[in-house]
């Protein structure tokens, strides 16, 4: 019967007498030794193979005088953009205070999969701010840092807020500055979870 699981073992070839392999024939000493019932293999000569005659080298690219790798900028965080955030232009209070209201409906559908309370009761959102332009950014924190939700939870965000009519754009930081801890946290939010 055949398996498609089951490995069939492969038959292994009894040794030939020597009156089945025929006379032994000598070893060449420029190639390996070939039996008589083999062909013999074509010679090769670098007129054969073009790519042998080729001669490859790397290219010899110049590095510059002070060339070295610098290894702190590694270790050192980014350096903050100047004038505040790079992603909007000067916070709008107007605006900021026209689009809170439809930013945070927003963000109330979102939900943590793992907990049934929105981010937004969670106390995960830390600011929101709008330009004059109707660029929104999110400030908001993670549970913690090994949040198993921490790349779908801010592109929800972000897809949702800038989903919403008036908003041209829509950014989203993670800050981890101050740490999230359950006083963040609505009374609603509690009294779902059962923490008091």
């Amino acid at each position: 019967m055949f398996s498609f699981f089951k490995k069939s073992e492969p038959a292994t070839p009894e040794a030939p007498t020597p009156s089945q392999v025929g006379p032994a024939v000598p070893a060449r000493p420029d190639s390996v030794a070939v039996s008589a019932s083999e062909p013999a293999p074509p010679a090769t000569s670098p007129a054969d193979n073009p790519l042998a005659a080729m001669d490859v080298e790397a290219p010899d690219v110049p590095k510059p005088a002070d060339y070295s790798l610098n290894v702190g900028a590694l270790l050192e965080p980014p350096p903050a953009p100047a004038g505040g955030s790079s992603q909007i232009g000067p916070t709008d209070e107007g605006r900021t205070a026209e689009l809170t209201p439809k930013v945070v409906e927003a963000i109330s559908t979102v939900y943590d999969p793992e907990i049934p309370v929105n981010i937004y009761e969670l106390g995960l959102i830390y600011k929101i701010e709008a330009d004059a332009d109707s660029r929104v950014k999110v400030e908001m924190t993670l549970t913690s840092p090994a949040c198993p939700s921490a790349q779908q939870l801010p592109s929800e965000v972000r897809y949702k807020v800038k989903a919403l009519e008036g908003v041209t754009d829509a950014f989203v930081d993670i800050v981890w500055e101050p740490a999230w801890t359950k006083d963040l946290m609505s009374e609603d939010a509690k009294i779902a979870l059962g923490m008091f």
